[in-house]
């Protein structure tokens, strides 16, 4: 269904070069990213309260845009693995089945390659939670997952903003370092996670004139085609708009838990801040405005294409729930949100954090 060492090599054929650096000045971004990441485990652990001494089994990687392409390709293929089993399954079935797949498979090979190269220079940092162990790309055990942080796209981004380059690194690698701890320390969360997307995957419409209907009508919502009475699909990407309700029932919960993953990691590094990154005033205000204006207008298309404005809208949210809690019951109070799956919030609740503390704290008015 997919050939995903053509999206490798497509992905890494077309990807952008990264800044110029010399061979020493690599070496020595390298070196840095490593200390900082390590550094970071204190930081986030003394502010947060979660964790223990024993730190974290899973690996920090420092690696290049190829090498961030590598490790998502992996992750990609043994997520959806149980998807397009049963795809292959289904079109196996068929006339020319077998012939369709062939060409089928190289054709969505591309089209994730380009689709990788366009993100490969814009991710500073990942913690990739479905990480499967290769020989060139070391996990946790137990799928304990892998800390990415892609060098030359820290080095770009803080050349670009005119930031402390030592404080911008620590402060991206806080904000990684918080998804690795809010992982290690939460053990039910990754098994929650991949619940919620298989579940979603589950849901997906495996016969392709439904696909292609579904599809139609996206074009036609956002070419302005559908009718006024119809819902107005406006706000919504081409992702959202091709779901069943099924789906969006699902993801609405999907997008509770980043939301609350994201806004925590940026409160997080915002709180650390202060007190080991001296610049981090400057580097949220100028890190702020290149978020929200986009690099053109072409990555603004790609964006609301791709659902990515949804990414941005959940760090803000994310981070306004956390801070609303935080300030009310304090961070003992907050972390009652890794009880279990239940406590963690709705996407109501992310926009209206006295209604979560009401249901987890037992409070009335």
């Amino acid at each position: 269904m997919v050939d995903w060492n053509l999206a490798v090599a497509t992905a890494t054929r077309l990807v952008r070069p990264g800044p110029e650096v010399s061979r020493d000045e690599a070496r020595a971004v390298v070196a840095e990213l490593r200390r900082h990441a390590k550094a970071s485990e204190g930081h986030v652990r003394g502010f947060t309260r979660l964790g223990t001494e024993e730190g974290h089994d899973t690996p920090v990687l420092v690696v290049d845009r190829p090498g961030w392409i590598r490790a998502n390709v992996a992750g990609f293929r043994e997520l959806l693995k149980p998807l397009l089993d049963k795809m292959q399954d289904r079109r196996g079935n068929t006339p020319g089945g077998a012939v369709m797949s062939a060409v089928g498979g190289k054709v969505t090979g591309v089209e994730l390659g380009m689709l990788l190269s366009f993100l490969a220079s814009r991710v500073l940092g990942q913690y990739e939670t479905f990480a499967p162990a290769t020989r060139q790309l070391p996990a946790g055990e137990n799928g304990g997952g892998r800390l990415l942080l892609v060098a030359p796209n820290i080095v770009h981004v803080e050349r670009e903003l005119d930031v402390d380059p030592h404080d911008f690194r620590l402060w991206v690698c806080l904000h990684e370092e918080t998804h690795r701890t809010q992982f290690t320390a939460v053990p039910w969360l990754r098994d929650h996670l991949e619940g919620e997307i298989q579940s979603f995957l589950g849901e997906t419409d495996v016969d392709p004139m439904t696909v292609l209907e579904r599809v139609r009508e996206a074009a036609q919502s956002l070419a302005g085609g559908r009718p006024e009475a119809e819902e107005d699909d406006g706000g919504r990407s081409l992702v959202e708009i091709v779901q069943t309700p099924a789906q969006r029932e699902i993801l609405g919960r999907l997008t509770a838990v980043m939301s609350l993953l994201e806004g925590h990691a940026d409160f997080v590094m915002d709180g650390v801040g202060p007190d080991v990154v001296p610049t981090v005033g400057e580097i949220r205000e100028k890190f702020q405005q290149r978020r929200a204006k986009g690099a053109s207008r072409l990555d603004l298309a790609l964006r609301k294409l791709l659902g990515l404005d949804a990414k941005l809208r959940q760090y803000r949210d994310g981070e306004r729930f956390v801070r609303a809690v935080v300030d009310e019951v304090g961070m003992d109070g907050f972390n009652r949100v890794w009880t279990s799956p239940n406590t963690l919030p709705t996407k109501a609740e992310i926009a209206k954090p006295a209604d979560w503390i009401a249901r987890v704290h037992r409070r009335t008015e």
